[in-house]
């Protein structure tokens, strides 16, 4: 590849990353019903031609979003994952670091688990950042429990229900410490001393 090429798709890369950026910043701020492609191209100073050889439309946009929060999340619940004192203790963490991304990010969390997006999610199309950060859910479980995936899937349903719950204002947002201890008592059998 020349340098030109090596410097336009640079270019392409950056522009790509900023439209994500600003339709997540502006979700942010105004809610998702305020992106759209005029509101984006106007925020990143391209033509709507321009954002539209970046992506198809509002979905593809959300998809982008979405893809880049999955990436974010595998990392804060890795983190989390290897900072328990206790291997007993990670699916705690996870859980505590789940529940806390979803609050500090709604607009990510609504793209990436409300809004419509074509990411394949327990699929051999699966992408590699869903996939990383569904494993750090299965990684709190030991190798040997056959179950551990469905073990893994079950937790991260109860705790996207908290998030949609909590969120809607349908359950207190208090107690998320003492339905944590729930899920981890049931599901993992590790019992919380208080």
């Amino acid at each position: 590849m020349s340098a030109v090429s090596e410097r336009r798709e640079r270019e392409r890369a950056h522009r790509h990353q900023l439209i994500i950026t600003a339709a997540r910043e502006l979700a942010e701020a105004e809610g998702w019903e305020a992106v759209t492609t005029r509101r984006l191209a106007e925020r990143v100073e391209y033509s709507q031609p321009v954002l539209y050889s970046h992506f198809n439309g509002k979905d593809a946009i959300v998809s982008a979003v979405a893809l880049d929060g999955f990436s974010q999340l595998a990392v804060h619940l890795s983190q989390a994952r290897q900072a328990a004192a206790e291997p007993g203790q990670a699916l705690r963490a996870v859980s505590h670091a789940y529940l806390a991304f979803a609050t500090e990010r709604p607009a990510l969390y609504q793209a990436m688990f409300i809004l419509p997006t074509d990411l394949k999610f327990a699929s051999t199309e699966t992408p590699a950042p869903l996939r990383a950060s569904f494993d750090e859910f299965v990684n709190c479980f030991p190798p040997e429990n056959e179950r551990r995936e469905l073990f893994a899937e079950v937790v991260w349903s109860a705790l996207h229900g908290i998030t949609v719950l909590a969120g809607s204002g349908r359950i207190p947002p208090d107690g998320q410490e003492e339905r944590v201890d729930l899920i981890v008592a049931q599901i993992a059998g590790i019992r919380q001393d208080r």
